[in-house]
């Protein structure tokens, strides 16, 4: 677990609970601050009112319950001292002749600061204002309890002394119902955590519209947000509480309960306070609102040598559950027939060109071209693909080629590029028996001009098949198939390309089609721009050469889309991929992968217009505005 890479450890407790009994339920909260100190946590978060209960009813009005509640808050307070862990718990709070219901911030032996209720709900089954008073009627800033002079209010945030990038605020449950919630206020005030301690009982369809809720405060303030609700030993008189806790960042669930459970139980999330912050200084809107005041609260995160928790996906761009994943491709797939679509009707052009190699990028650019005919109601014939072997074409990607062209009645021609290839060699004087760089693009470039050319014999567009990892890897010939009059998959990374030629199979009720594309899919990755083995196998396999496209897509994601330092990627890849890769390989691909990004930017400068799809693009026009001759040492001497 890393503060220098802006991971903070949190958790959501449910505690077991006793009503009105604020002696048993200290205890509980205590013993529950060691199990989690001793995991690593740095901020734990309880439930609103959990030292009392929420289901206390006239209760409240009792000196002794308050009392009890004070000196349960005390005991935590001292159980702090010596830990390295900040807990927030929920009680009863009387500041003069008014009663709060409050958050307490706690830790390193000091009651850090108090923040009341905002919106107090006082309507169907709620109805706390026959006991609480809103954060809106205090009238000071600070109280003296046990010593201390305590700031309170709900305008406190609580910021690390060594990275003020950490920093967190907290409401309570109604709080994050209503439409002006406090946390909006806090997250433009530079919190970047938001904790909510809340007692939200169960009713049909509420545990989902909860979670949305949720999720979507998480998303439109940019932040971590971190929620604890009171469990089942709550009062059963009328209403039933489930105690759900959940952790969410920017729009996700990263961990959430199991509910209904009598005993004490957790969740523990690693969050990325630098993930968040990458998205706010993208995001212009989030800062253009008028600011409230707060007051910053010092604390100090204290780094442990705790297990890295978060686990990261090692194909970011790729969801995990299968129904998830084919609605992804589906949409992924709308998307990119309709730019291709919209740019034929702009145009009034009703032809296309496109090159079939047999690998999964053209075939891939190839089933979108037959989407955006459909949506046109355009004959397949009007799809001209063109199959191009040269030198290093295997008898399998050509056989797959033709298959392609016949089972879908496109248009299809055959073109050998080898004589021309030769002819060229001899006009610039190229030895053919050296396979060097030279030989492997004059064959790249020459398949790119019999598409050109043929686009502007039959009024068509070419269409383009590189996909995002080859061009953030410059992995592409300048001028030869880096060119094309329209691409479609230019933010589709290498790993997903994979899976939504897959999802094409998956939907064909063409067995024959769907047989050609299985083959597809099994075929290595290659350029084929060197001979094949005497058996004619493909021996130009493109990863031996530039590395493993599951790591290089991984760095993609968290370099573009979140700004993070080659030594965090690092850092994450070392703990997603243990099993696969050893910290030799990782880090010599990674040195490689920013090696290749900004020496072949002049490639993507004037790289064609393509179809946006994902949160991540290397269009100059749009996302990835980079100059050609930008430095890399800073990212390469990471380590």
């Amino acid at each position: 677990m890393n503060k220098e890479f802006g991971y903070v450890r949190v958790s959501a407790v449910v505690p077991e609970l006793k009503v009105a009994n604020p002696v048993f339920n200290t205890e509980v909260i205590l013993k529950e601050m060691d199990i989690l100190e001793s995991k690593g946590v740095q901020i734990a978060l309880f439930p609103e009112l959990c030292l009392t209960g929420y289901t206390c009813g006239d209760l409240f009005l009792q000196d002794l319950l308050l009392e009890s509640a004070r000196d349960g808050l005390v005991k935590i307070k001292q159980a702090t001292k010596d830990k390295n862990i900040y807990v927030i718990v929920g009680l009863p709070f009387l500041v003069g002749s008014e009663l709060y219901n409050c958050a307490i911030v706690v830790g390193k032996g000091s009651i850090l600061g108090i923040v009341p209720k905002t919106y107090i709900p006082n309507y169907q089954e709620f109805y706390e204002a026959r006991w609480f008073s809103s954060a809106s009627h205090l009238k000071v800033t600070e109280i003296v309890f046990d010593g201390e002079v305590i700031p309170i209010g709900n305008d406190l945030l609580f910021q690390d002394t060594e990275n003020n990038e950490i920093r967190f605020g907290i409401e309570i449950c109604e709080d994050a119902w209503v439409s002006n919630s406090p946390s909006t206020s806090l997250a433009l005030n530079g919190a970047t955590m938001i904790f909510n301690l809340s007692a939200s009982n169960e009713v049909i369809g509420k545990y989902e519209y909860r979670k949305n809720l949720l999720k979507m405060l998480s998303s439109k303030n940019i932040c971590s947000y971190v929620y604890a609700s009171s469990g089942v030993n709550e009062s059963s008189s009328d209403l039933v509480f489930s105690g759900f806790a959940g952790i969410f960042e920017n729009g996700t669930l990263l961990q959430e309960n199991e509910r209904f459970l009598f005993e004490t139980n957790h969740i523990i999330e690693d969050v990325d306070i630098g993930k968040i912050v990458s998205d706010r200084r993208k995001n212009k809107s989030f800062f253009a609102q008028d600011l409230l005041k707060s007051r910053i609260i010092p604390i100090t995160i204290i780094d442990t040598n705790q297990d890295f928790l978060r686990k990261y996906s090692m194909m970011p761009f790729v969801p995990k559950n299968i129904q998830d994943r084919q609605m992804r491709c589906e949409e992924i797939i709308r998307i990119q027939a309709s730019g291709l679509a919209k740019r034929m009707k702009a145009t009034g052009i009703k032809k296309c060109v496109i090159g079939l190699s047999g690998g999964l990028d053209s075939t891939l650019a190839f089933l979108v071209i037959m989407e955006g005919f459909k949506m046109l109601d355009i004959p397949n014939k009007n799809c001209i693909a063109v199959t191009m072997p040269g030198f290093g074409t295997s008898k399998r990607t050509l056989k797959n080629s033709l298959k392609l062209i016949e089972t879908y009645g496109v248009s299809g021609m055959e073109i050998s590029i080898k004589e021309a290839s030769l002819q060229h060699f001899k006009d610039i004087g190229l030895d053919s028996s050296k396979k060097d760089v030279t030989y492997e693009n004059t064959q790249a470039r020459e398949r790119t001009q019999v598409l050109m050319d043929l686009a502007n014999l039959h009024q068509a567009l070419v269409i383009g098949t590189g996909d995002l990892s080859e061009l953030v890897l410059g992995w592409c010939t300048y001028n030869g198939d880096h060119m094309s009059m329209y691409a479609v998959n230019t933010s589709i990374p290498k790993t997903l390309v994979r899976y939504l030629v897959e999802y094409f199979a998956w939907k064909e009720e063409n067995e024959r089609i769907k047989k050609t594309l299985q083959d597809i899919l099994d075929t290595p990755i290659s350029p084929e721009l060197l001979p094949p083995d005497a058996k004619g196998n493909i021996m130009q396999k493109t990863e031996s050469v530039v590395g493993p496209y599951i790591l290089h897509d991984f760095t993609i994601y968290h370099f573009l889309r979140y700004g993070a330092s080659p030594k965090k990627i690092e850092f994450l890849e070392n703990h997603a991929f243990q099993e696969m890769y050893s910290k030799e390989e990782i880090h010599k691909w990674l040195d490689f992968f920013f090696q290749r990004f900004f020496s072949q930017q002049f490639k993507r400068n004037c790289m064609p217009d393509g179809v946006k799809v994902g949160t991540v693009s290397v269009s100059p026009r749009g996302d990835t505005r980079v100059p050609s001759d930008a430095c890399a040492s800073i990212w390469r001497n990471h380590s």
